[in-house]
């Protein structure tokens, strides 16, 4: 392997293709000297894009993911009061005062207007009060957790003013969705379809922007996903009825649609850097605006504004309605739809006829990914866009399938739980009357030493312990630990609550590791890591493509003692400082993130070496899609399939989540086994690479194949488009375009037979007149060209 400086892609072409010039002296040394200049400028620019991108992608989500969901806080949660004038009033007045910033209480005129708010989703909740009796109506098909969230604030209130309470769920959600999860990763998975196309679209093949070729590709697209969606939801999953076939397709066609006219336009302006632009608009505003993970209302109240008109939300919030409420309220939501899809396409027409007048007949765009597989460019076209249709298909099917699949049903199976009694038989004894009633729930241990019990749960061996009734104690006890996983936790306090209400007793429960209110729902440590495991994965994927000197370990490993120490060290300023979300352990969070950061870049490493880009397919797969549901962060591990379960004891995700807990709140305890994990994934993943480079060298220049061929030909058929619109009869003449962008002339390559290639007019031109057609047949005439022109961007 060779230590010289690569080519930059113009010297390559230059180089392979060059340009005949028969006036051309011979090259100076301030010519080259220039050219060297170039080339370090452009090296050094590919070389910062290694740590730039990264950075702007994982600061963008990691800052709004934990910025706006570490602590959710209730802000102006509207809830309807009504009933008897006196008693309606001093309600409103007690929930406005126990409540004053939480809580938006209006008072309406009967309890039919009152209900009807809230299954409309104009308010939270709904109080209805009929002498000494009020019922509180929600709706659990608007969010389980608004449900969870609104019932905690008014309820004590009630109770506090010595009304008998009920409670009505007018949505209640379907016993197939019980948390509601299926219209938010359905969503989800939507979006990421709508923009994942154009991530490698612009920079692999852009002749494909053309805007009369590109609306029926993305119906057509739109048409794909539609059809993927309903079939792992639907026969798959069983999470959508069939009678919800025609709304759920139409919603999902409309959202691909409308996402990717709205990213199309973004693409004009700024290029391949539209899909971080657009990643911005959709996910990192998106997300905390979707009403759909947390309640909109516990969202900063910059969010609730940008819920109003984001796709996200409008996407989320019409499959919630058709769902849950039977359609009720879907036609706003799918309106915002159509309007940002009427909207992004007109905006792109009217660019492209702007830059088309500037310049009629401009140079094609670059290509900067000449292969997603990693290797020469297809010389077949069907071969490159059927590559290019693989890459966002697969990551869309991988993660409606995986996470759906293993979220949108959460219950617990096989949750350890121990059983402490006065002596071992005693413990046996109800483990036996609890396994009827529990169904496989929990897995039940006998002990009678409570001391033990509790050690078994602070080290996360055991969920939680049942302490049984004593002469000295006459209620259960429950041993619990919220900070080893939150929605466990809340699992066996309901279960438990329920074993005790059904001996008339109360329920003592005893949190060894209560969670702080700036991690109230315990998502940090999953937030976190998904900081690590994206910065390790992109280095490599950005590397290999922006710079694929960088590619080599001798070039790579040197890079990585840099790149990791500054990633992690972005990832815990965000956590601690910038968001709030990490109290202190700075130092111990850096360098564990340093050690995961470098051993996820050499697992990434390895599927890049064999597969390129389509390299993101089995690492996001492995570390994010299965990752996410194995790692027991945000859901428990106990409460999905037993297939994800069993990858938690070796998944890099779960690994880094279990270290992260470990040093937040449990003082480091288990850092080194999970560690190790991440570890052997590393050292292994090394090992790999080795292999493979010793097998087949790693390339260090992108090889784009008959990329000229394919310019030439599209040259050649531009010109005998304009050749029949000036041999046309017509007074005014139409010029056809081709998708282009400022080049200079030393990037065109010479035809393929080795004529002199500005035969074929490779400089743009001035717009044809009426008069150019009489005075001159042949468009390769040089009299007509304006040596002085300056190419201005056109994507007609």
């Amino acid at each position: 392997m060779s230590d010289r400086q690569p080519r930059t892609r113009r010297e390559a072409l230059e180089s392979e293709h060059p340009v005949a010039d028969s006036d051309a002296g011979p090259t100076t040394a301030a010519d080259e000297e220039a050219a060297a200049k170039r080339a370090k400028a452009e090296m050094i620019g590919r070389t910062v894009a290694i740590f730039l991108m990264p950075l702007i992608f994982v600061g963008m989500m990691i800052t709004s993911y934990l910025g706006t969901m570490h602590s959710p806080t209730p802000k102006d949660m509207p809830v309807a009061v009504t009933g008897s004038s006196s008693a309606a009033s001093d309600l409103t007045y007690a929930l406005s005062g126990a409540e004053p910033d939480a809580l938006d209480v209006d008072k309406v005129e009967d309890a039919h207007t009152a209900r009807e708010r809230v299954i409309d989703r104009e308010a939270s909740a709904a109080v209805v009060v009929e002498g000494r009796q009020a019922t509180l109506y929600t709706a659990g098909g608007a969010g389980a957790q608004q449900a969870t969230t609104v019932t905690g604030l008014v309820m004590p209130v009630l109770q506090e003013e010595g009304l008998d309470i009920e409670t009505d769920d007018l949505a209640p959600l379907p016993g197939n969705d019980p948390t509601g999860m299926a219209a938010m990763f359905l969503m989800t998975a939507i979006v990421m379809a709508g923009y994942l196309p154009f991530s490698v679209l612009r920079s692999n093949s852009p002749e494909l922007l053309k805007f009369k070729r590109i609306v029926p590709i993305i119906g057509t697209w739109a048409a794909v996903i539609a059809g993927l969606v309903w079939t792992v939801a639907c026969p798959i999953l069983d999470v959508v009825d069939v009678e919800d076939t025609v709304a759920v397709l139409g919603i999902a066609w409309l959202g691909v649609f409308a996402i990717a006219a709205v990213q199309l336009f973004i693409t004009r302006l700024v290029g391949a850097m539209g899909v971080i632009f657009g990643i911005l608009f959709l996910m990192v505003l998106g997300m905390p605006s979707s009403n759909m993970a947390m309640p909109v209302t516990t969202m900063p109240r910059f969010f609730r504004f940008t819920h109003e008109f984001l796709p996200m939300p409008a996407i989320g919030e019409s499959l919630r309605s058709v769902l849950y409420f039977g359609g009720r309220g879907v036609t706003e939501h799918l309106l915002v739809l159509a309007i940002g899809a009427v909207v992004g396409l007109l905006l792109t027409k009217l660019y492209d006829t702007i830059s088309h007048r500037r310049n009629p007949d401009p140079a094609p765009l670059n290509v900067n990914i000449p292969s997603i597989h990693g290797g020469r460019r297809p010389d077949s076209k069907v071969l490159r866009y059927v590559s290019l249709v693989i890459f966002p298909l697969g990551m869309v099917t991988m993660m409606i399938s995986f996470m759906l699949g293993a979220m949108h049903s959460p219950a617990p199976k096989d949750m350890p739980v121990v059983v402490v009694g006065s002596s071992t038989e005693q413990a046996k004894d109800t483990i036996a009357d609890l396994d009827k009633q529990m169904d496989g729930m929990f897995d039940f241990t006998a002990s009678d030493d409570e001391d033990e019990a509790r050690a078994l749960v602070h080290d996360r061996d055991e969920v939680a312990a049942l302490v049984l009734p004593t002469e000295k104690n006459p209620e259960f006890g429950l041993i619990a630990n919220q900070a080893a996983n939150n929605a466990s936790y809340r699992v066996v306090n309901q279960i438990f609550e329920q074993v005790a209400s059904a001996q008339d007793m109360d329920l003592d429960v005893d949190d060894i590791a209560p969670l702080p209110d700036r991690d109230k729902n315990g998502v940090v440590v999953m937030y976190v890591a998904m900081g690590w495991i994206l910065a390790g994965f992109m280095v490599v994927i950005v590397g290999a493509n922006a710079n694929p000197w960088s590619r080599p370990l001798k070039r790579m490993l040197p890079l990585l003692t840099v790149y990791a120490p500054f990633m992690s060290l972005v990832v815990a300023l965000i956590a601690g400082p910038i968001t709030g979300a990490v109290e202190g352990h700075f130092a111990a969070l850096w360098g564990a993130g340093i050690i995961a950061i470098a051993c996820i870049s050499m697992f990434a490493m390895v599927f890049e070496r064999l597969i390129g880009m389509f390299a993101i397919i089995p690492v996001i797969g492995t570390l994010m899609f299965a990752g996410v549901p194995a790692s027991n962060g945000a859901i428990s591990e106990y409460m999905v399939p037993s297939f994800f379960s069993t990858l938690h004891d070796w998944l890099p995700m779960a690994a880094a989540v279990e270290t992260i807990r470990s040093i937040i709140y449990f003082d480091g305890d288990v850092v080194a086994e999970h560690l190790q994990v991440l570890g052997l994934w590393g050292l292994v993943s090394l090992a790999l690479v080795f292999l493979i480079d010793g097998i087949r060298p790693p390339r260090t220049e992108h090889d784009f194949g008959n990329l000229h061929l394919e310019r030439e030909r599209e040259r050649r058929k531009q010109l005998r488009k304009q050749t029949k619109a000036l041999d046309a009869p017509q007074e005014t003449q139409t010029v056809q375009s081709t998708i282009v962008e400022d080049t200079d002339e030393a990037d065109q390559p010479a035809a393929a037979d080795g004529s002199d290639s500005t035969s074929y007019s490779l400089e743009p031109r001035r717009a044809p007149t009426a008069g150019d057609g009489i005075s001159r047949s042949r468009p390769e005439d040089d009299s007509s060209r304006d040596d002085h022109h300056t190419p201005i961007p056109s994507t007609v």
